[in-house]
């Protein structure tokens, strides 16, 4: 639950000498230091509990491992105008669709109240929120994140009291916070949770304290809890428990915000953007072919631009000695009369291709169903116009 805070304002009357700063500000410490854990451990499904303005949402929305992106907020409606926009698909989206689907779901409610639909989830964070718990929703807030939430991974950062004294006052650093904790309190609390529903916690924090007081630890406070399992290397996040399919449904938070992202995993989006990758690639081998036979028909003395290999690379195109290799064993492309043609076997050798579909079959089959295009007879090869050149003989 981000707010504007002590420990990213200061007043301007403090002496500047006395005046703690953050490089980058500690609310964007934070958000890196999820993102770095996004990194790491590549979850599915994360869930942003007291998310405010979604300002982390919008940024996790970036990472391709993600496919689920859920925040809640008990003040959603006021917070929502702030990035609804940002996290709905834009026109970059549907030009450059994602690998994997992603979807992004807010909630207005609270993080004590149950809701089914959080079920299942790989990572929940909890940025800055406990301290704005009661003493009631604080005794509530573990049977509901680790008890019945359940989620591979839980991260939880707080202020550190015992940081405050280095503000220029020692008060909480919001008005709103109904407690903060030194890091002896946290981590008491975060050890006791983690014993009694079976996580384990390390601690760490973002805010590195001035070289002279480096006993106060960090600003903020960071737990990251993993859910036990009976072989810890047996895969990197321990499977969800919260997704046994004999838990009853319970909706507790309302609906205020979704979005559904273009991917590769629909497949129109495949075919508009496997469509569209053939024909720039067909376009930059005619534009390469048409060159090498004019220097071939020139006075100009061979080099290895005349080559196949000279044929496969081109500036822009990164290819490995492998990569060029296999292109160079599949058929050539050729020209008749004024129609040139570029074998599939060829096409698929290429990345931008080749990342897209496993096989000439299925690019066969993909390109019939896709974007009006011309193929020989056969269909094995791909079938566009030599111009701007006229070429009367056939170059095979």
């Amino acid at each position: 639950m981000e707010k504007n805070s002590m420990e990213e304002f200061q007043r301007s009357t403090v002496p500047r000498k006395n005046v703690i700063e953050f490089r980058p500000p500690l609310y964007k410490q934070r958000y890196f230091f999820v993102k770095d854990i996004v990194n790491q451990y590549k979850p599915k499904k994360v869930a942003d509990l007291g998310c405010g303005n979604a300002t982390l949402l919008c940024m996790l929305k970036f990472h391709s491992c993600v496919q689920e992106l859920v925040g809640v907020d008990l003040l959603m409606d006021r917070l929502l105008d702030w990035n609804s926009d940002k996290l709905s698909p834009s026109i970059g989206d549907h030009l450059g669709p994602r690998d994997l689907d992603l979807s992004i779901v807010l909630y207005r409610g609270s993080a004590v109240e149950k809701d089914s639909r959080l079920l299942g989830f790989d990572l929940i964070t909890c940025i800055e929120l406990i301290e704005h718990l009661d003493s009631e929703d604080l005794a509530k807030f573990p049977e509901v994140v680790f008890g019945y939430f359940s989620p591979g991974m839980v991260v939880i950062s707080t202020p550190n009291s015992d940081f405050n004294p280095l503000f220029p006052a020692s008060t909480f650093r919001n008005s709103d916070h109904k407690f903060e904790w030194n890091q002896t309190q946290f981590q008491h609390w975060a050890s006791n949770v983690a014993k009694l529903y079976s996580y384990t916690v390390e601690f760490t924090g973002v805010g590195a304290p001035p070289p002279w007081a480096k006993h106060v630890g960090y600003c903020t406070q960071i737990g990251i809890f993993k859910k036990k399992q009976p072989d810890p290397g047996s895969w990197i996040l321990a499977k969800p428990t919260g997704s046994r399919v004999s838990e009853p449904e319970e909706h507790a938070y309302q609906v205020v915000f979704t979005a559904s992202f273009p991917s590769l995993q629909q497949k129109h989006f495949l075919l508009f953007v496997l469509c569209t990758e053939v024909l720039k690639e067909v376009e930059a081998i005619r534009q390469k072919y048409v060159w090498i036979m004019k220097r071939k028909e020139s006075s100009e003395p061979e080099s290895e631009e005349d080559t196949d290999s000279g044929l496969v690379r081109r500036p822009g195109l990164f290819l490995t000695d492998a990569q060029v290799a296999q292109i160079e064993k599949s058929p050539k492309p050729y020209s008749v009369g004024k129609r040139f043609y570029v074998p599939l076997k060829r096409l698929i050798g290429y990345p931008k291709v080749n990342r897209l579909v496993a096989d000439v079959s299925t690019l066969r089959t993909l390109l019939a169903e896709g974007i009006p295009m011309r193929m020989n007879r056969a269909h094995t090869s791909v079938q566009i116009d030599l111009d701007p050149y006229d070429y009367p003989h056939d170059y095979r």
